[in-house]
């Protein structure tokens, strides 16, 4: 019986000391995570403002950016798509951000959120954007990035005359390298590997620098290192979803680099991947591309709005483009190996 009461009153002293330390290292973690990223909270609103990264040296004033949030309306729009609507939100004449809210109730848009912030809370990258915090509500999720001066590049190659941007051939070399840079290392050198899984021009923004910058990860998927796919419900933009993928629903980094191949012939056509000549053909751009370079004749596939450019190189990025095209994605380079091709088709610019 002593026994019994003994044993027990170690097991009882044993839960209690585990059960503290949890709590301990739970304090500690919480303290960690607050010194690293500030955190405030909306009384009035009861949302939580939590700031990843400042985007000046100057402290940001809580205040003001929340003020100005709750008067965002359809004229500051900038983009929406599935996930999402973003809003270009001026704090100042100095500070300005552009921010993605998504409304619950919606289950997609919530899990669109988490994924995002998954994928985005501690990337620092040159091609990636940057995200400098978000912003909880209980009608609402916020997420508030950098703004990108120059728009997206589907605007600046398909827009209408009056938007559009006449992109010429270094500028539109170095967009794609930089896009191929930022996802070699999302697939590469982030742990766990990131799926972005909706690479199209639209999601490739553009800094006043012109350098590419990857965005909207409100489909992406972490993948561990020793993974070759993730499982999922096929989702992205058609025209520009591997052909596997609608087959296995398997995610994987090839699909990405699939994706990648679509907007290096956008890059090299001028042509939207569903552009209606297209559709009246009963083809679409990969197949006409493919078509062109069997035959050897890549000037007939150049963008006309490319006055002047080295064919040489040309011919390079869409030999690229084609071997990121392959059907069987086990034909297909890394994006490291694809990031290593363009790097080298013109090493003077880069």
């Amino acid at each position: 019986m002593a026994g019994s009461t003994t044993l027990a009153l170690y097991i009882t002293i044993s839960c209690v000391a585990f059960v503290i330390s949890k709590i301990i290292i739970s304090s500690l973690l919480y303290r960690r995570w607050t010194r690293k990223h500030r955190i405030v909270r909306d009384t009035l609103s009861g949302g939580k403002l939590v700031i990843l990264r400042s985007p000046t040296t100057q402290s940001l004033s809580t205040k003001v950016f929340m003020k100005k949030t709750m008067k965002l309306s359809n004229k500051d729009i900038i983009g929406s798509g599935g996930h999402g609507t973003v809003y270009r939100l001026a704090i100042d004449d100095t500070i300005t951000f552009a921010v993605k809210r998504l409304n619950k109730g919606n289950s997609d848009r919530e899990r669109g959120f988490e994924r995002e912030l998954d994928a985005m809370a501690d990337i620092k990258h040159r091609n990636i954007v940057s995200l400098y915090g978000y912003y909880i509500a209980p009608q609402f999720n916020l997420l508030v990035y950098e703004l990108m001066p120059n728009g997206n590049l589907d605007t600046l190659l398909h827009g209408t005359a009056s938007i559009a941007k006449p992109l010429d051939w270094p500028t539109r070399y170095k967009i794609a390298v930089g896009t191929a840079r930022g996802l070699a290392y999302l697939h590469h050198d982030c742990v766990p590997h990131i799926i972005h899984r909706d690479i199209k021009s639209s999601n490739i923004l553009l800094d006043h620098n012109m350098e590419a910058r990857v965005s909207d990860f409100g489909l992406a998927t972490l993948i561990k290192p020793d993974h070759s796919h993730v499982s999922t419900i096929v989702a992205g933009t058609f025209g520009y979803l591997a052909p596997e993928y609608f087959e296995t629903g398997r995610a994987t980094t090839k699909g990405d680099v699939y994706s990648f191949g679509v907007v290096l012939l956008e890059l090299l056509t001028g042509k939207r991947p569903t552009d209606e000549s297209f559709i009246e053909e009963g083809t679409k751009l990969v197949t006409w591309v493919k078509g062109i370079l069997e035959l050897k004749k890549e000037e007939h596939a150049v963008d006309k709005a490319l006055s002047c450019y080295p064919m040489d190189e040309v011919k390079k990025v869409f030999h690229v483009a084609e071997k990121c095209l392959e059907s069987d994605p086990l034909e297909r380079p890394t994006m490291a190996e694809v990031y290593k091709m363009l790097e080298q088709v013109n090493t003077s610019s880069i």
